[in-house]
């Protein structure tokens, strides 16, 4: 048996206490925002993991046009052990082949190495650090020297979601958009206290907050890229910028404070998370653990605000930070509407500098992890999110409006108000098998087959609400609360979700959920594999008729994940012994063959983090390769897989329990008495040829 590595943490999905307290306010170790009595696709799924057999004898979803409905092709019924000998037989043929293009590299081992390991054969480069100077005027980055002025012309902190954009007119240059989720306080300045932090810290956190946006340059025949600061479409976006926004919330009651009692001008974003690019070329951003940077919950009066301010997870007393000593709208006791003005999808036009951002209130405000857009077939956008909370919920929106082509003055104008008219759901996912067959071990039901189904729940539409007792206002600006009332399947954390470009298939990340089967928690039934989920899954969903427009789907478990050797772990039917090791999906993304890639945050068994390409079509389908690992204490995010390029933002490095400026937990990128800081990376192969090909 393999000897797995060592846990480098106890806490949920192997991270740092120090990264629960950092990025998201420690948010496992709080009630359960949702406190409903709703299903939870974790009893969903386990069923889909325990029938894993009917996969592995060639079950596939397809298209069923006399119905309209997509139904799962079975083979004829089987035993658990002749399906399993069927499958084994079925993957040793399909050993001898090849493994999928663009996966043909030689997979990285679980490593613990404080740098970023590559497949072999690859080289690499770091295209951006957090305070390279970007902006006209910024000065170079000097840890000692910091200041809120120069951090707003320099690349923002703890990079995570990243969109590549080809420009017009530009050869070898594209243009970069990076998300700065969070800030390390702890790791950002020697000396720091956290029971009293300066205001210029806080200043500097604000502007290391938001977005960058960064000119690129590529050589020809290798895939190193590097920034080419002060172009004139650089810009960075922070907690200060002003924000536009649009929608049917817009104007709202809820969202007017005293600093702008028109409810439609909003300063700044927070937690900026995943991430997409919509079909006419903007990027959108999901402001995700937004709750953790507001005050004084429990001063609140109001109880509809208050019941909100609960369901979102909001603290008492002060917050880690303490911004609210510096300026009072994080303070809920003055200003409790300005939190309703953060947990929304925002977007961005980045080929105009000058152009204001907006907040969209159409799409919803929960802790956005993704907006990963399709077209339906009549070419009206829809957009696909994750709540990435435990035992929340997976969104879409469809656009009323369809969407104009070309790069006109009108088309541009038009294809601006699409995310503003539409409809925006909640899934709820169902399965066929008798509760008490399922016992949370994976044991196969009687019935011996997989089989799973959902519809789209409408929440609102305009200014029409679905759900009892709601306005659509409030179901816009409190969609969790909405989202409960409208009976919708409680997930594992959905955090990314991306469409295949090819087939249309919808992969969802469901990342952890240790609460699984805890006292007063829900065990599995038809919907989640595991209790105490400590390695997550992928969830593959079809739409009827592969229509987004639908309000109907099917579904299928994909990757349940961990250890292979473990039992409860299934690799779409692909042989256990061929796979790498894999723990808590996260961001995805796909490469020009159709495979997907992963990349992970929490890995729980024992390596550091990393990113992961696995085939999702023919014989290696499940076939899960590991191409790189980053550094002590990071995360893998926002994956890009061009043609002879993989990029990775290497999210807070460094980040172990005990570590500071003074003590650091890691020497990446620079070496020995050098700073950590979160970067950008380029990888590609060294003779120059295609990724994995």
């Amino acid at each position: 048996m393999r000897n797995l590595l060592p846990l480098i943490s106890s806490h949920p999905g192997g991270r740092s206490a120090l990264t629960c307290r950092y990025r998201c306010g420690d948010a496992c170790f709080h009630e359960t925002p949702n406190t409903s009595d709703n299903a939870y696709v974790g009893d969903v799924i386990a069923a889909a993991a325990s029938r894993r057999s009917l996969l592995r004898a060639g079950a596939v979803m397809t298209v069923a046009a006399a119905t309209g409905a997509v139904a799962i092709e079975r083979a004829p019924q089987a035993s658990a052990a002749s399906a399993d000998a069927a499958a084994t037989a079925g993957s040793a043929a399909a050993a001898k082949n090849k493994a999928a293009r663009g996966l043909r590299f030689s997979p990285v081992a679980p490593n613990t190495e404080d740098t970023v390991v590559t497949a072999e054969g690859h080289d690499q480069n770091v295209v951006l650090r957090w305070g390279d100077p970007i902006l006209r005027g910024a000065p170079a980055f000097d840890p000692a020297q910091q200041s809120a002025k120069a951090q707003a012309g320099q690349f923002g902190y703890n990079n995570d979601y990243m969109a590549v954009l080809d420009v017009p007119g530009e050869r070898d240059h594209q243009l970069l958009v990076v998300n700065h989720e969070y800030t390390d306080e702890v790791l950002m300045f020697a000396g720091y206290d956290p029971e009293n932090p300066t205001r210029e810290q806080a200043e500097i956190a604000w502007a290391a907050h938001g977005l960058s946006v960064v000119m690129t340059a590529e050589e020809r025949q290798l895939g190193r890229l590097t920034a080419v600061p002060r172009h004139h479409f650089n810009r960075r976006i922070t907690a200060t910028t002003p924000f536009e926004v649009t929608g049917p919330a817009a104007g709202s009651e809820l969202l007017r404070t005293s600093a702008d009692r028109s409810g439609k001008r909003v300063l700044g974003t927070l937690n900026n998370c995943g991430g997409g690019i919509t079909p006419w070329g903007t990027v959108l951003s999901g402001e995700e653990n937004f709750n953790q940077y507001f005050a004084n919950a429990d001063k609140v009066t109001d109880p509809t605000v208050k019941a909100g301010l609960k369901r979102y997870g909001f603290k008492d007393g002060a917050s880690e930070r303490k911004w609210e000593r510096f300026d009072h709208r994080f303070d809920l006791a003055k200003e409790p509407n300005e939190a309703h003005r953060f947990g929304w999808v925002i977007e961005v036009d980045p080929f105009d500098p000058d152009s204001t951002p907006r907040k969209l209130t159409a799409l919803g405000r929960f802790k956005h992890e993704a907006a990963e857009p399709r077209l339906t077939t009549d070419g009206r956008p829809v957009l696909y999110m994750g709540d990435d909370e435990k035992f929340d919920y997976f969104y879409k929106f469809v656009s009323a409006k369809r969407m104009m082509k070309g790069n006109s003055r009108i088309a541009r104008e038009h294809n601006r108000t699409l995310l503003d008219e539409g409809t925006l759901y909640v899934a709820k996912f169902t399965g066929d098998s008798p509760s008490a067959e399922i016992d949370g071990t994976g044991k196969l039901p009687e019935d011996g087959e997989f089989d799973g189904a959902g519809e789209w729940i409408p929440l609102a539409c305009g200014d029409r609400s679905f759900v009892d007792g709601m306005t659509a206002e409030e179901v816009y600006v409190f969609t969790r609360l909405a989202a409960d009332k409208a009976g919708a399947t409680k997930m594992d954390r959905p955090e990314d979700v991306e469409p295949s470009p090819r087939t249309g298939r919808v992969y969802i990340a469901l990342t952890n959920n240790s609460d699984r089967g805890k006292t007063g928690k829900a065990a599995a039934d038809e919907a989640n594999p595991r209790n105490a989920n400590k390695h997550g899954q992928i969830l593959e969903l079809t739409e009827r008729w592969n229509n987004p427009g639908s309000t109907r789907f099917n579904w299928r478990l994909f990757l349940v994940c961990g250890d292979p050797e473990d039992p409860s772990t299934y690799f779409g039917g692909f042989a256990k012994d061929q796979v790498s090791p894999i723990s808590c999906p996260d961001n995805i993304t796909f490469d020009a063959h159709g495979n997907l890639w992963i990349s992970t945050d929490g890995n729980a068994l024992g390596s550091h983090d990393g990113l992961f390409g696995v085939a999702t079509a023919g014989s290696r389908r499940g076939q899960v390769k590991q191409f790189l690992t980053v550094p002590t204490g990071a995360e893998t995010c926002g994956p890009i897989v061009q043609e002879r390029r993989v990029l990775v933002a290497v999210q807070h490095p460094g980040e172990l329990d005990g570590a500071s400026v003074e003590k650091p937990a890691s020497t990446w990128p620079d070496g020995p008495g050098k700073l950590t800081r979160p970067s950008v990376v380029s990888v590609w192969r060294r003779d120059g040829g295609d990724i994995g090909a």
